[in-house]
């Protein structure tokens, strides 16, 4: 395609203007190659010619559609026009500072603060692409972060610009992001301390100056060192060129050093009332600027804040006193005052108050200050010469001396800074943060210009290099075929700065020359370079300076100053003076070989990779040009060993006027910082790059429908792009993405516009149509009916006439006498013949009529017989149903009467009717019972005579008793004759053994008391027997008692029994089943006496038992073996035999005296229980023979019957609900027969209706029985209604005749059916007793286990018991069979069982052990969700249970009573009621955090990116930040991931049991974070704020709804969350054009605060060109409507917010005694009380 199709009318171009530089015009007439004018349309109107030629034609100009793009690279046309109108629609309209251009991201000083830099923001593009959000510092810092993360790769962020445009904010923004994403884990704050280093820095290196009010005045590169972990652990600085001028020269409108002014404001403060000091005006060296005060700034408080800084970063009260001492030296030495004596010298006053004050605030000797400030010494080979100098000369000699001095301090201090900052671990790696000075050119410039566009001009060239590599870089990745790009190489210029015989050396060479000039310097210059080198040029009108061309544009030196500023030089006496100063500091900066830890001083000194030739001359490298040019190549070398990144700030104006832009002003800043380098490298390629995907999506339209019939998209685009633009030359297709070259973007977007317009036109034209041919055929129907009617008055009028009339009168006379003939005619022919049809047809109707009366009789004789059959069928079945019916009632009825006189006799009489009921069969029956009794006499006559025998047999036990005791007084009168002869063997042996006996007396006597105390504990025993024996006899007397009482009642109930024998004998046949009950409990009888036996066999066993204990407690040979032989013979002979045997003696006597006593007692004792044995053994024996037989039977049976009759309730139901059925049936009857009177023929159908009825409700049950009543009533309504039937249709009656004979049929099945049903259900009847039978005799014994809710565990079952229900608990598996909060409920057992012992140290152990145990569980697990889900539930639950079970009404009120049975009794637990309540808020928390940290990175692909309405959102070039991925590179996240990721925690959350209340929290927060992350991505990316855009979020926001509506979450408020999304939608779909719809905005967007409101508003782009951007003119409405506002001036949500959660108490349904616990939980060592 020719360019010059591109000036076709209608398109838009640039030419230049000498106020906007650039100003836009429309193109009146198509361009024409050969023409040398171009006919444009300015915007106020106004037609021009502007004068062309081939080679210059004016930039065109972009679509609108690219306008205000996040890169300018974006742009179809790249040139400066195009830059600076991007720039001015982005800062002026839309009030966005960032741009991004390539690789740079250009910003503008805002002049004013922005709420765009708070933690939400550095959150919101953590982790974050750069190209996805809007352009920032934070995306430029996150991305140099995470290229360091993943490619272990040092990284450097430079940031330009001149001063006033931010820089020195720039860095110290990108310096708080480090510091914020990376803080490390230990408590050093190394981040607060590499922040806090900012804020000193700034006091002594920054000022104001008339374009900035805190200008930095020296350069600074920070490297922030990251450990292998990517977290900070220290920070090192780096100075460049501190302008020294300033501290004693400033000039108009301009300050010193803030720290001067920050001293002065504070000097009153008494711990600076020895500096002496006062306001700054009283100072020359603050005072120069003519303003010491800044707008808005309070030094004193900036003071306070620079020596919290200081103390931060470790320097301590001392060091910053010396540090002030001396910056108050500097002040005073200043206000010397030099007098001029004579017209070659001068002189200083040794009174002078601040030389006084110098010297004594230094350490110094005042008369040499003051002799050596007006005088130098000059050393020659043969003398040395001092030399008076003049006033100029002292004054610049005391200036140099201040700026010597404060050189060194700021030194010094930024070494001690790196000091603090310097860390002992090894650095990995780094981020360097270059804060430099940009390109500057003012009316005169200096030294300090030339070193800072020198620097500036080895950036560029590092710039260039790197631009020109990642062009490169992009080719070869993309395989498009590379061509050498003509870039500007501003090589020469520095060569001309650096090289060998180049400026600076020809500067320093003339430095050491003793004479000196600049003019000999400059002269050197100009017959080195004019007319030799293009970029050196002499000024016409001056021989004082030199013009340099450098690449940003021209300036001007003024060579005054050059050799002085180079050399910085302080004279050698002045240096001597203050290296003997008795002030430690002052003396250390003027040592000749200081010892610095910095690594570096005034010059750089890094390792480098290439060594630094350095010259010979000691003067050579003290220069400060050769220190400048030493450092700079140090900082190359730096900088090229890491991957930089670029940030150049850009000044709007001059006038610090907020959002102002001054084109021409920025144009200069954009040619000199190297952004329009940039474009114009981009231009000479491909500068638009689009993804095949990108080109598919939004150049589909261009298509046609072959091309899109491919199935490969890539090869779509091929096909297409070829057929769309001829010359290949054009474009070329890489890998991923399509390469453009200049403005072939925009010819697409024309294309695009133009088929949109064409398309537009075709469908205008169809709709017009439509509506025209509408019209017409409208207009065309009332043209035709207005036609008929004229044409028809027309016709009318012409016709009427005198003879027409009489005609027509003759000839209707004519036609009404014809047409009744006619008529009449036609009639007769008519009546003939429907006569004729008529009896046919009537004969025919009765010949039939007969033979169906012919048919009938014998059908009714047929039904005769049929129904006569029929019926006798039916009355059988009745007669089979009521007796069936009869049965069961008089089986309910005796059940009843029994159940009746159970109650009235305790159970006893029903026992005894039971039995009489088996007897009463017959006589012979009766007479079996009689003789069953009589065996039963003769049993208790054996049992008798049993009784006899073992009182025979125990008082035979008795006496060998007796006997035994006394064998046992025989063996004790043996033992006492031994012992006597032993003490005769022992006195004849005494004197032998005294001293042995004594020990062994000792021992003995231990023994002794041993023996008593085993004594005592065996009485002890005994007497707990006795008492248990005492205990037992009692309980054997109340049996008795009760026995005798049971037999009287007994006696009293047979008289009663006799007279019910003969009246149920006649019922016997009804109760035959009762006989196999009766053999039941006769095993029962037996299993009893079994019991009695064995209960005798024990209290045998209990009596030997005791005998025993009594034989052993006389333990006589134990006493013999003490006193044995062996033992006396060890007894030494000395003289205290008599005491040995005197004590053996007395324990002697003492054992017999026990002995006897407890013989007697014992004895007496047994006689007692004998007899009481004895006498209670035949009582026992009488009683149990006469009524063990029938007493068991008769109790057996009453347990059986009661508990029958209290739990079998199936019984009575299906009893009742027979006899119901039977009343029914006998009511429906005697209605039947009512209506039979009116319908004979009918009455089989309501039978058998009644008859499946009654079916239904037998087979219901009560739960039908309503139902079933009312189903008769409405049969009976039916036959009602069939009774008026046949009067309506008689003619139906026979046919109907042979359906009644089936449903007659159909009626005798049923009846067979209902006969089954009722056997079916007496069978279960039956069956259903014998089970409850049989498991009443299992259980009988025994009886049902009552719990108490409580689990039984030991103390150290205790570590178990936390091990396995919480530490090891998996929930996973174990959830789903479960209830929830099994654990929680389990442990509230154990702790109830610790309280009903009323332990207090083990309810406090478990409850401790219980929290503790959650503790640590939920910290293993912190990012485990379904573990914490769990332990939250389980929390709660427990938290509960504690409230449920405390006794305080408030929680009991919900309590069934049995749960309130279960109260706690002894201890409150409030305390760990709020201990468990701050246990289960942290779990919450981390439960959030878990969820929101899972959900998070799904949010905004899901949420903003993908396209729920497929198709709607169209693309747009993007530009070199977001050149990623290719056509098959789509998002992994969409909403239904969002939904998905929900459901799942939705589910984890009921899965655990828990509280539904909690879960609606929790989805509230969840739902507050996805509106909030959306809403703040949507405020930080501004190709996200479309019309289209907001209809997606809007169906987004409309799947979320519905997801809470399925889950039944309507009331979580969740959806009141979304509403500051769901306005933001609205809002980005609204109409934004009139002053109601600003009215409307600010009404309705109440939940938006009104900066996000104008920062939508600000960041609306249109997709296409059928959109329209929001005027800033409707803004600014917006604005001032929104000002009374008293909302938060945040921008952004805050993510991390968390609504204040509340557990609310839900009392638990789940009984305690009725929890099991499944064995999965390993608590088997707990048992159920």
């Amino acid at each position: 395609m020719a360019v010059a199709e591109l000036y076709a009318q209608y398109n838009r171009v640039w030419i230049p203007d000498p106020e906007e530089v650039w100003k836009s015009a429309e193109i009146a007439k198509d361009y024409r190659v050969g023409d040398r004018v171009l006919r444009l349309l300015l915007e106020d109107g106004m037609e021009l010619d502007y004068p062309v030629d081939p080679g210059s034609l004016p930039p065109l100009r972009n679509p609108d559609i690219l306008v205000g793009e996040n890169d300018l690279t974006a742009l179809s046309y790249l040139h400066e026009p195009a830059v600076l109108h991007n720039l001015r629609i982005r800062f002026a309209e839309s009030k966005l500072i960032y741009t991004y251009s390539g690789i740079i991201l250009v910003a503008m000083n805002p002049y004013k603060q922005l709420p765009i830099y708070g933690d939400a923001i550095i959150h919101a593009y953590s982790g974050q692409n750069m190209g996805d959000m809007d352009p920032h510092i934070f995306a430029v810092a996150e991305e140099a972060y995470k290229q360091m993360a993943r490619n272990n790769k040092n990284q450097s962020i430079i940031v330009s610009g001149e001063s006033g445009a931010g820089k020195t904010v720039s860095a110290r923004y990108a310096m708080r992001y480090f510091a914020t994403v990376s803080k490390s884990s230990s408590n050093t704050h190394v981040e607060d301390k590499v922040l806090a280093s900012n804020p000193i820095t700034e006091a002594i290196g920054n000022a104001k100056t008339t374009r900035n009010d805190n200008s930095s005045r020296f350069g600074k590169y920070t490297e922030i060192s990251f450990d292998e972990r990517n977290q900070i652990i220290g920070a090192n600085m780096r100075t460049y060129l501190l302008e020294k001028s300033r501290v004693v020269f400033q000039s108009e409108n301009e300050r010193n050093y803030h720290i001067f002014y920050q001293l002065c404001a504070c000097a009153q403060q008494p711990e600076f009332k020895h500096l002496k000091l006062g306001s700054a005006e009283e100072f020359n060296y603050t005072r120069m600027g003519g303003n010491i005060v800044i707008e808005g700034v309070n030094d004193r408080a900036d003071m306070a804040e620079t020596q919290k800084t200081f103390t931060l970063l470790g320097f301590k009260e001392d060091f910053q006193m010396d540090v002030f001492k001396i910056l108050a030296a500097i002040l005073h030495l200043g206000n010397v005052q030099v007098t001029t004596v004579g017209n070659e010298r001068s002189s200083v006053r040794e009174d002078d108050g601040h030389l006084k004050v110098f010297c004594e605030l230094l350490g110094l000797e005042t008369s040499k200050v003051a002799q050596w400030l007006c005088n130098r010494k000059i050393v020659t080979s043969s003398e040395t010469v001092v030399k008076p100098m003049t006033r100029p000369q002292a004054i610049n000699a005391r200036d140099a001396l201040a700026k010597k001095i404060y050189a060194h301090l700021f030194d010094f201090i930024v070494e001690r800074i790196n000091q603090a900052l310097h860390f002992s671990g090894k650095q990995h790696t780094f981020i360097g943060v270059l804060d430099i000075y940009g390109f500057e050119t003012f009316d005169v410039n200096s030294f300090e210009q030339f070193c800072i566009n020198y620097a500036n001009e080895k950036l560029q060239h590092q710039f260039n290099l790197h631009v020109f590599k990642l062009e490169q870089e992009e080719y070869m990745k993309e395989d498009i075929p590379w061509t050498l790009i003509d870039f500007y190489d501003n090589q020469p210029v520095i060569d001309l700065i650096e090289a060998k015989m180049g400026i600076l050396e020809l500067l320093d060479e003339e430095c050491l020359l003793p004479h000196g000039t600049d003019e000999n310097w400059l002269q050197k210059l100009y017959n080195n370079f004019v007319n030799k080198n293009s970029l050196f040029e002499k000024p016409r009108m001056s021989n004082t300076s030199f013009i340099i061309q450098h690449f940003a544009d021209k300036v001007e030196y003024q060579c005054e100053g050059f050799l002085e500023k180079n050399r910085d030089t302080v004279y050698d006496m002045l240096v001597e003076i203050l290296r003997a100063s008795k002030f430690h500091l002052c003396a250390t900066f003027f040592q000749e070989n200081p010892v610095s830890s910095s690594p570096f001083g005034a010059a750089i000194t890094v390792k480098s990779a290439k060594q630094v030739i350095k010259p010979n001359s000691k003067h050579f490298r003290t220069t400060v040009g050769s220190k400048f040019r030493s450092s700079l190549y140090l900082l190359m070398e730096t900088l090229n060993a890491t991957t930089p990144h670029y940030v150049r700030c850009i000044k709007p104006n001059d006038g610090k006027l907020p959002f102002e832009f001054d084109s021409k002003r920025i144009v200069q800043q954009l040619r000199a910082c190297g952004v329009l380098e940039t474009i114009r490298i981009s231009a000479q390629s491909y500068p638009s790059r689009w993804t095949y995907l990108e080109f598919y999506s939004r150049y589909g339209i261009l298509m046609t429908q072959q091309e899109l019939s491919l199935s490969d998209k890539k090869e779509v685009c091929k096909v297409a792009l070829h057929r769309l633009i001829q010359d290949s030359n054009q474009y070329q297709f890489g890998r991923t993405k399509i390469f453009f070259r200049a403005g072939q973007v925009a010819y697409l977007e024309k294309l695009r516009l133009d088929k949109l317009r064409q398309d537009c036109i075709m469908i205008q034209k169809h709709v017009r149509g439509w509506l025209q041919r509408k019209r017409f055929l409208r207009e065309r129907q009332a043209a035709l009916t207005i036609q008929k009617y004229f044409r028809g008055q027309q016709t009318v009028r012409k016709a009427i006439t005198a003879t027409a009339l009489k005609e027509a009168w003759a000839a209707i006379i004519l036609q009404k006498h014809c047409r009744g003939y006619l008529v009449r005619n036609l009639y007769q022919l008519i009546r003939v013949a429907t006569i004729t049809i008529q009896a046919y047809t009537r004969g025919f109707l009765a010949r039939r009529q007969y033979r169906k009366l012919l048919q009938e009789h014998k059908a009714v004789i047929l039904q005769k017989y049929a129904r006569a059959w029929l019926a006798r069928r039916r009355f059988q079945n009745i007669r089979r149903f009521v007796l069936n019916i009869q049965l069961t009632y008089r089986v309910q009825r005796l059940q009843k009467k029994l159940e009746d006189q159970g109650r009235e006799n305790h159970g006893l009489v029903e026992k005894l009717t039971s039995l009489a009921a088996v007897r009463a069969g017959d006589l012979e029956r009766i007479q079996k019972l009689e003789a069953e009794l009589e065996r039963a006499a003769s049993h208790r006559h054996s049992y008798e005579e049993k009784g006899r025998r073992y009182r025979d047999t125990v008082e035979e036990r008795l006496s060998k008793l007796q006997k035994h005791n006394a064998e046992l007084v025989l063996q004790k009168e043996q033992a006492e004759l031994t012992l006597q002869e032993k003490t005769e063997e022992l006195k004849e042996k005494m004197d032998k053994l005294t001293r042995q006996l004594f020990d062994d007396v000792q021992k003995e006597e231990q023994q002794r008391l041993l023996l008593e105390k085993s004594f005592e504990l065996k009485i002890q025993a005994y007497e707990k027997q006795i008492e248990s024996l005492r205990e037992e006899i009692k309980a054997l007397k109340d049996e008795r008692m009760q026995l005798h009482h049971e037999l009287e009642e007994e006696l009293v109930a047979s008289d009663s029994l006799k007279a019910e024998v003969a009246r149920l004998s006649k019922q016997a046949k009804t109760i035959s089943e009762f006989e196999k009950e009766i053999e039941l409990l006769q095993a029962q009888k037996i299993d009893v006496e079994k019991h009695v036996q064995s209960q005798k066999r024990e209290m045998r066993e209990r009596m030997s038992e005791i005998t025993k204990q009594l034989l052993e407690s006389y333990d006589i040979e134990d006493v013999r073996s003490r006193l044995s032989v062996e033992d006396l013979e060890h007894l030494n002979e000395d003289g205290e035999l008599w005491f040995a045997y005197e004590g053996l003696k007395k324990a002697t006597r003492v054992l017999e005296s026990h002995f006897q006593s407890q013989k007697d007692c014992y004895e007496k004792e047994i006689e007692g229980l004998n007899f009481k044995v004895v006498h209670l053994s035949q009582e026992i024996n009488h009683l149990q023979k006469l009524f063990r037989e029938e007493t068991g039977i008769n109790e057996s049976i009453r347990h059986e019957v009661t508990r029958l009759t209290s739990e079998n309730m199936m019984i009575p139901d299906f009893k009742q609900q027979i006899a119901e059925l039977e009343r029914q049936k006998q009511d429906l009857e005697s209605r039947l027969k009512e209506q039979t009177e009116k319908m004979e023929g009918r009455l089989e159908e309501p039978f058998s209706h009644l008859t499946r009825a009654r079916e239904d409700e037998a087979m219901q049950g009560k739960a039908v029985e309503a139902k079933g009543r009312e189903r008769p009533m409405d049969k009976i309504q039916e036959l009602q209604e069939a009774g008026e039937f046949p009067k309506k249709q008689p003619e139906a009656e026979g046919e109907e005749a042979s359906q009644l004979s089936l449903e007659n049929r159909d009626l005798e099945e049923e009846l067979d059916m209902k006969d089954r049903v009722i056997k079916k259900l007496q069978d279960q009847v039956k069956t259903l007793t014998k089970t409850i039978e049989k498991a009443n005799d299992v259980h009988l014994p025994s009886g049902p286990k009552e719990y108490l809710g409580m689990l039984e565990y030991k103390k150290e079952d205790e570590a178990k018991i936390i091990q396995n229900l919480i530490l090891d608990l998996k929930p996973r598996g174990v959830v789903v069979n479960m209830i929830p909060g099994l654990p929680a409920h389990i442990l509230f057992m154990c702790v109830r069982y610790a309280d009903s012992l009323n332990d207090a140290n083990m309810l406090k152990s478990l409850m401790n052990s219980a929290i503790n145990g959650i503790k640590h569980v939920v910290k293993e697990h912190f990012e485990d969700l379904e573990m914490l889900s769990f332990w939250l539930s389980n929390t709660c639950h427990f938290l509960n249970c504690l409230k449920q079970y405390s006794g305080e009404e408030e929680f009991m009120k919900y309590n069934s009573p049995q749960q309130n049975k279960n109260c706690l009794n002894n201890f409150d637990l409030t305390e760990y009621r709020q201990i468990l309540s701050d246990v289960a808020i942290r779990i919450y928390h981390q439960f959030i955090v878990v969820m929101e940290n899972s959900i998070q990175p799904i949010i905004v692909p899901g949420m903003l990116e993908y396209e729920s309405l497929q198709g709607i959102s169209g693309l747009k070039p993007t530009g070199f930040r977001k050149r990623s991925s290719s056509i098959d590179d789509t998002d992994a996240y969409t909403m239904t991931s969002v939904l998905q990721q929900l459901s799942y925690f939705y589910s984890t959350m009921c899965q655990n049991g828990l509280d539904p209340e909690l879960v609606r929290q929790a989805v509230k927060q969840l739902f507050y974070l996805i509106g909030a992350v959306t809403l703040n991505s949507l405020l930080l990316r501004k190709d996200m704020c479309s019309c289209r855009k907001g209809m997606q979020i809007r169906c987004n926001i409309s799947y979320l709804e519905e997801w809470l509506k399925d889950k039944n979450l309507q009331n979580s408020s969740a959806k009141e969350t979304l509403e500051p999304l769901s306005q933001a939608a609205w809002l980005l779909q609204v109409k934004k054009t009139t002053d109601n719809d600003a009215k409307e905005i600010s009404e309705c967007c109440t939940s938006l605060s009104a900066v996000q409101i104008i920062k939508i508003l600000n960041s609306y782009t249109p997709i296409d060109d059928f959109e329209k951007r929001v005027a800033p003119s409707f803004v600014r409405k917006v604005q001032a409507l929104l000002n009374n506002r008293g909302d938060s001036s945040q921008l952004m949500l805050d993510t991390k917010y968390l609504f204040q959660v509340t557990f609310p108490f839900t009392a638990s349904p789940h009984a305690l005694e009725m929890t099991q616990i499944p064995s999965s939980f390993k608590l088997s060592f707990l048992r159920r009380l």
